[in-house]
């Protein structure tokens, strides 16, 4: 027989919103991380907030629903909000009740941008890794790191010279056109009108120059887990530089580690600062013919090249890719959606985060 369709509403629901979420979904091992994490975070949340005004939306309630922003590639935070609103798997995450109201989306934007601007991420991250569980997961010895451009919320039409010339004609609308043929346009004479932090900056010959920064990651080589990562603005030797830095001051304990890196590590002065630090280099071999038709001279020594850790090690820093790949497609941060580096960096270490977060709950149910 046929059933009926019935559009009533109760008044009154008896059903806790924890029975809805089926119990091996996979975002019940992510929250228990989370939760986890945010509990040894409390006492430094607790630091970030005054005890006089009104309350703001409490710090879990700001980071958890990021994470999702991530996890779900939402593109708004107003997106976000509307989300959250019906649905309830969104709702359980966060922590909020069938009966609990959703904040503005403004209002929420502007709480999170605080929040983070204390640099969080980079303070859940390293909790993340610290747990115990977690720990026995990463490598002490054997890393690599890479980096990759990260476009700018500007248009290239936003690029002028900084002395005031160069505006556009008023003529064509809002966005008046502009001719850019044969006008010579560098860091050291134009900016961004709109993120002045963002640089232009081309990956290599033939490629278009981009509004951009430069997203760095270290990674260990055991499972592939991003251990640190950083935004700087674009240069020539921004990778090596961050690479130094992030070695310096994530690497455990004193002893020798390796560094895999690809051929744009192969730089006399990198290798070097590497050795000092008793860093083994493991970086591919630049060996381009010049102008010349000379081969270019390798920075890596035959005796670094002749080890069975090398190639292993060339192998495994490819992996830093998936971590690229899964942060600018599902992380959204391929063009971010904020302006200035502390904003820009912020958005990159949670998104770092929320990659680990995806990848952590299967390693750990087969870790023996």
């Amino acid at each position: 027989m046929r059933g009926e369709q019935r559009r009533s509403e109760g008044l009154f629901s008896y059903i806790r919103l924890e029975e809805r979420i089926a119990p091996d979904h996979p975002l019940r091992a992510i929250l228990g991380l989370v939760n986890e994490v945010l509990a040894a975070l409390s006492e430094r949340l607790e630091e970030l907030y005054s005890h006089t005004g009104r309350p703001s939306i409490a710090p879990e309630y700001l980071l958890r629903a990021t994470l999702l922003q991530a996890f779900f590639t939402i593109r708004s935070e107003r997106q976000l909000m509307e989300q959250i609103d019906y649905n309830l798997l969104f709702r359980w995450f966060v922590g909020l009740s069938m009966d609990d109201a959703v904040w503005d989306a403004s209002v929420f934007s502007k709480n999170r941008d605080r929040l983070l601007e204390a640099e969080v991420a980079r303070e859940f991250l390293s909790t993340l890794l610290s747990l115990p569980k977690v720990k026995r997961l990463l490598s002490s010895d054997h890393f690599s790191v890479d980096g990759t451009l990260i476009d700018a919320w500007a248009s290239i039409k936003s690029f002028r010279p900084k002395d005031g010339s160069g505006e556009p004609p008023t003529d064509g609308g809002r966005n008046g056109e502009r001719n850019f043929r044969r006008e010579k346009r560098s860091n050291d004479t134009h900016a961004s009108t709109t993120d002045p932090d963002a640089k232009l900056y081309r990956k290599g010959d033939g490629q278009e120059s981009r509004l951009c920064y430069i997203g760095h990651v270290l990674m260990e080589n055991r499972n592939g887990i991003a251990v640190a990562g950083d935004v700087t603005q674009a240069n020539g030797t921004a990778e090596r530089n961050a690479a130094l830095d992030l070695i310096d001051a994530h690497r455990p304990g004193c002893g020798r580690i390796t560094l895999g890196g690809d051929k744009a590590f192969d730089v006399e002065d990198f290798v070097q600062a590497l050795r000092q630090r008793k860093v083994t280099p493991h970086i591919a071999i630049d060996g381009h013919l010049t102008k010349t038709g000379k081969r270019r001279k390798t920075a890596i020594d035959k005796r670094t090249l002749h080890h069975i850790g090398y190639d292993i090690s060339q192998r495994c820093r490819k992996r830093i890719e998936e971590v690229f790949g899964w942060i600018k497609t599902t992380g959204g941060v391929a063009q971010v959606k904020v302006r200035g580096l502390p904003k820009v960096q912020a958005v990159f270490a949670f998104a770092i985060l929320a990659y680990n977060l995806i990848r952590l709950p299967k390693l750990l149910a087969t870790a023996p």
